[in-house]
């Protein structure tokens, strides 16, 4: 398994339930691939349906031609809970949530290619793709949609307070965590 975690693997994660709650909060993933020895990481939208990871762009990107020939990719999907201030700067963390695809992508047409697109904007916006106009052929043909699998995947969780060092416990410095969390405001 490529996606075990190696670096503090208390902190991983292999069920899909635990999986699956990390990619469905998520609206932003990073997606890392290589061309010509050449490696990338772009930003994208996604969304899971089932086993199956969707990502969408452009059929003239460099990322959505490569992946639709199969090239393996990495899909990253990170929330940033809070940040943990210990008494030592060593000790300093973040609490998080992420996960790690690993894969070859294919490419998606016909009815999987609109169910994905649909999967796709009510996830970032529920219920939109009823309320808005959906695309015309035109579009359809100028947007590339892929399908990764969930069959290669893992999460990984850091929650709770600092660990100071038992030589830092008597420092007198606050510690802490400061909660962040990502809020949806009205439309602008």
């Amino acid at each position: 398994m490529q996606t075990r975690v190696k670096r503090h693997p208390e902190r991983g994660h292999y069920d899909r339930e635990t999986v699956d709650a990390i990619l469905d909060a998520g609206f932003l993933c990073h997606l890392g691939f290589v061309v010509d020895g050449q490696p990338y990481v772009i930003p994208t939208l996604h969304a899971r349906v089932g086993d199956v990871l969707y990502l969408h762009g452009s059929p003239a990107s460099r990322m959505l031609k490569e992946m639709g020939k199969g090239a393996p990719v990495c899909v990253t999907v990170t929330h940033l809970d809070g940040i943990v201030l210990a008494k030592s700067v060593f000790n300093h963390s973040v609490n998080y949530r992420s996960v790690l695809v690993m894969g070859a992508p294919r490419s998606v047409e016909g009815d999987e290619k609109w169910d994905a697109l649909h999967a796709i904007v009510d996830h970032i916006a529920p219920g939109r793709w009823e309320e808005a106009r959906q695309p015309s052929d035109k579009e359809l043909k100028t947007t590339e949609v892929v399908a990764l699998s969930l069959e290669e995947c893992s999460a990984k969780i850091r929650s709770g307070p600092p660990v100071d060092s038992p030589q830092d416990r008597d420092l007198d410095v606050p510690i802490g965590v400061i909660p962040l969390e990502l809020v949806r405001g009205d439309v602008a």
